[in-house]
């Protein structure tokens, strides 16, 4: 009977995991802005196309000079709108065009009149598209700021409104359109802004779960590795042992040499064995503790994360990653300097389902090939971690010139991990 047998088992609780396929996606705000911007564009577009007749029956009474640039101005900034929002990227930029293009519409509309005043019975053109800029300015500016814009732009159209230059209209109709405006144009900021602030709320929630959960399986896959090595102490290398103390006769000995070359093959086996891994977690997850961890750092670092996407790694790579970056960011303060270093961490995408992050300094810098063999900051919780999880970390460095850490998951193939 083994000495193990003779011990409790002890029963590993296997915290909850996602399934194969990627995890369900909650409300977020980075997906919620896509939805608000696309909604605008497509409200924007759709307005637009109804207004261009309107703005072209009312070209005679308008400088063409001033109506070619307004017009094709103001529709460039809206079909900006619907291909960023399409491609998830300069959004706000778009938004911004045409709320700042509207309100020079506005602005500059008088010297745009021909001589003589406005003389069409209808409204304006731009009227049409008042509740469009303010809704543009909501998806662009702070709340603030698009609160400003939506009391300004409506009640400057009223002044032009009932200016000769445009059409002298009653007041009191005059008025009801700039309320009118002004209601809807609100309804639609305090809408996008309680979105906003609601899909805030389930970010931080679901990063405080995810956080959690990460550190639960961390935990239990170090657990699953402490039983398996107790398992094989105590059933091989512990018989090895107790059979080399009691050999008194050549056969003993080759019994126990025979127990102790079991027990190494079993070490190595434990060793080169993949973690259970059943489950993924986002990159998104890994680039929130990183920037939870510079928090509490007394040295500052520069955190810049690109768009990560969907990404899911597996649970091994993922506490590599953050464990292995945690550990460059520590040797950056211990060994970089203080005065005047600059530090930095990245995270980007590498690759179809991969993840790239950059650990830099400006600091004193050293020579990698002479990295003493006692630096087990860099060769253990660094290069060695990254290669057991299927990654690799790349350093760069010299005397005076700073230093950069690559630690990528997963490894590139055909590339060395360097020291």
């Amino acid at each position: 009977m083994s000495t193990r047998s003779m011990a409790p088992e002890r029963q590993v609780a296997l915290p909850p995991q996602p399934g194969q396929k990627h995890p369900r996606r909650p409300i977020s705000v980075a997906s919620l802005e896509v939805v608000i911007a696309r909604a605008v564009a497509l409200f924007g577009i759709l307005f637009g196309a109804q207004t261009l007749l309107a703005a072209l029956g009312q070209r005679p009474l308008i400088d063409p000079v001033w109506w070619t640039v307004m017009v094709v101005a103001f529709y460039g900034a809206l079909l900006a709108s619907g291909v960023a929002s399409v491609l998830r990227r300069g959004t706000r930029l778009a938004n911004a065009a045409i709320a700042v293009v509207f309100l020079l519409s506005l602005v500059f509309w008088i010297p745009g009149v021909a001589e003589g005043g406005w003389s069409a019975v209808e409204r304006p053109w731009v009227w049409f598209m008042v509740t469009v800029a303010t809704a543009a300015a909501a998806v662009a500016f702070t709340v603030w700021a698009a609160a400003i814009y939506l009391l300004v732009t409506p009640v400057l159209y009223g002044i032009l409104r009932l200016s000769v230059f445009g059409g002298s209209a009653d007041p009191t109709i005059t008025a009801l359109d700039v309320i009118y405006s002004v209601l809807l144009g609100g309804a639609v900021l305090a809408i996008i802004t309680m979105l906003r602030s609601a899909a805030a709320s389930v970010d931080a929630a679901q990063s405080t779960a995810l956080s959690s959960y990460l550190d639960a399986v961390g935990e239990h896959a170090r657990e699953v590795e402490r039983v398996q090595v107790d398992a094989i102490v105590h059933d091989t290398v512990l018989s090895a042992f107790l059979s080399a103390g009691r050999a008194e006769t050549d056969e003993h000995r080759q019994q126990a040499t025979s127990l102790a070359k079991t027990a190494i093959v079993h070490l190595k086996a434990a060793e080169l064995a993949a973690p259970e891994e059943r489950g993924g977690v986002y990159a998104q997850v890994v680039a929130r503790r990183i920037t939870e961890t510079q928090a509490r750092m007394g040295q500052p670092f520069r955190i810049e994360i690109d768009d990560l996407g969907d990404t899911v790694l597996p649970v091994l790579a993922a506490e590599s990653l953050y464990s292995a970056t945690r550990q460059a960011m520590v040797n950056s303060i211990q060994h970089a300097g203080a005065e005047g270093v600059s530090r930095w961490v990245t995270m980007r995408r590498h690759g179809p389902a991969g993840v790239r992050i950059e650990v830099g300094d400006t600091g004193v810098g050293f020579v990698v090939d002479e990295i003493p063999s006692e630096r087990l900051g860099v060769r253990v919780s660094i290069i060695d971690r990254m290669h057991g999880a299927g990654g690799e970390a790349r350093i760069e460095s010299a005397p005076g010139e700073g230093t950069l850490v690559f630690i990528d998951w997963p490894a590139d193939p055909g590339e060395g991990l360097s020291a």
